[in-house]
């Protein structure tokens, strides 16, 4: 595992827009596995200034985010694929046809699962997925568990969760429940990982990480077994 300590959230965002803009440059077709809450934002804001510079485009690439709530509509502020239009696709030179997020009002949510799963395979995997984590180690909605499932699926949010992204809703009552998640196979199909990690309120996390153990209690320790996982995280993850 690479790693890479910033002095803060902003040179964090950087360095991991650095990393994927070199995956674009190298492979204008590539496919990028695309991450939401608050820690990719300032990833996507650097990327964003690149493509406007003409330092990289995105009109062939391909994108495929981690998750979704279950149910939410696309048109609803909190969704994820809201999210993606917001915050990136909406101010890229990017073909939206080509941007996959799971479908939060599909009918049968599990074989909307096993669509996105084929998808990913017949992509042929990613090329460089983003990853942020929750304060209980979560990756996507992967949530602490005694098992772990490897493909996408539909799973419930841990009250920790639930309580985390409440700041995103108007009350935690809004949180939806559920979610549509890649599961731990699905992301080790990305060829690259880039695991970005700020705020000490996530030291328990990292630590379980580099502690060099498999401990489902903490799913981001999964990582340990991926050839190609970039740490992008601040100092006081570490302390």
């Amino acid at each position: 595992m690479n790693i890479i300590v910033c002095k803060n959230y902003d040179e964090m965002s950087l360095r991991s827009a650095e990393i994927m803009a070199e995956v674009i440059k190298g492979k204008p077709a590539c496919v990028l596995g695309m991450a939401t809450g608050s820690t990719p934002i300032g990833l996507y804001r650097n990327l964003i200034r690149m493509n406007k510079a003409g330092e990289i485009s995105f009109k062939d690439v391909t994108t495929v985010n981690l998750d979704e709530y279950y149910p939410i509509a696309p048109t609803n502020d909190q969704s994820y694929r809201y999210f993606m239009n917001e915050q990136l696709f909406d101010h890229v030179d990017i073909d939206k046809a080509k941007t996959s997020v799971p479908d939060g009002t599909a009918a049968d949510p599990e074989a909307e699962c096993r669509r996105y799963e084929e998808m990913i395979s017949l992509l042929g995997g990613i090329d460089v997925q983003i990853l942020g984590i929750g304060r209980n180690g979560h990756i996507g909605f992967n949530e602490p568990d005694a098992k772990l499932i490897l493909d996408t699926h539909v799973t419930d949010l841990t009250a920790s969760t639930i309580e985390a992204n409440s700041r995103f809703f108007a009350s935690e009552a809004d949180v939806p429940r559920r979610a549509l998640t890649m599961g731990i196979g699905s992301i080790f199909k990305a060829r690259k990982i880039i695991l970005m990690v700020s705020g000490a309120e996530k030291k328990a996390a990292v630590s379980a990480l580099l502690s060099r153990t498999l401990d489902t209690n903490f799913p981001l320790t999964m990582l340990n077994l991926h050839p190609d996982v970039t740490l992008v995280c601040t100092a006081d993850v570490l302390d």
